[in-house]
């Protein structure tokens, strides 16, 4: 992989997330919401996440984030894909290699040893605290991905399937009724309704989230007459899922399996 994935910072191998959208083909706007939504504790995130800024091509500065090593293991955990994987072990072994090339050597590309008491002594203080950081970092990692699983079982119910759904079905696992979601989903400037027919506005039209379903009925008259029905993709639906948990609205499955962790 051509692409420098890991560099230096502050005297520890970072990346940041501008390059990790660049890398896993997602818009760098998802990436900062990815980022925004973890819900990692107030001392992880000052620790492993680093605000910074860079100037696109249009010569605007614009926001992006350092992150760290257990920062950037947080963030892609969730991500998924033909390559998602490929990408994520590339990164492990660049941090790894980052780390190799910050430790101090005699010139001849051996680990530099201490030549006094002094020395070791502060070797051995600097190394407890590495390691006392490291595993304090494990730590709130850990709190952070078991808080964040029972999250995730909404999302890889979603993935398990390749069908398209009715906004009805979408509803329900909300507790919602398929006209609610629809207003919800107008309100939020998704979609708007022409003849009948629920259908996205024109900047979402093209990203694959919807199909439009031809469905047959008969009038009180005994005529017989078509009318189109949007059905909804599991990108789309995944869509739909991102849109109402910004608004605090959470599906059923995720509501019961935070009950019964409590």
């Amino acid at each position: 992989m051509d692409k420098k994935l890991v560099f230096v910072a502050n005297d520890r191998p970072v990346t940041d997330s501008l390059t990790v959208a660049d890398v896993f083909g997602k818009r760098h706007d998802r990436v900062l919401q990815d980022l925004r939504d973890l819900g990692c504790s107030v001392e992880f995130r000052l620790h492993h996440f680093v605000e910074s800024s860079y100037t696109n091509l249009q010569h605007r500065v614009m926001p992006k984030f350092l992150m760290t090593e257990q920062g950037f293991t947080l963030l892609v955990m969730g991500y998924t894909g033909q390559d998602a994987m490929r990408f994520k072990e590339a990164y492990i072994a660049e941090f790894d290699r980052m780390r190799q090339e910050l430790l101090p050597t005699n010139g001849n590309g051996s680990a530099l040893l201490p030549k006094t008491y002094l020395e070791a002594l502060k070797a051995l203080v600097m190394q407890v605290e590495r390691n006392e950081q490291l595993e304090a970092d494990k730590l709130a990692l850990e709190q952070c991905l078991a808080e964040a699983a029972p999250k995730l079982t909404y999302v890889d119910q979603i993935l398990a399937s390749q069908d398209t759904v009715c906004i009805t079905q979408i509803a329900k696992d909300y507790g919602l009724s398929g006209k609610r979601l629809n207003l919800i989903l107008h309100d939020a400037g998704v979609q708007y309704k022409i003849n009948g027919q629920w259908v996205l506005y024109a900047r979402y039209q093209h990203l694959g989230y919807t199909h439009s379903h031809t469905v047959q009925y008969t009038r009180s008259s005994g005529e017989r007459g078509i009318q189109l029905q949007t059905e909804w993709t599991q990108k789309g639906r995944l869509f739909v899922h991102d849109v109402l948990t910004r608004r605090n609205i959470v599906a059923c499955i995720d509501r019961r399996e935070s009950f019964e962790s409590v």
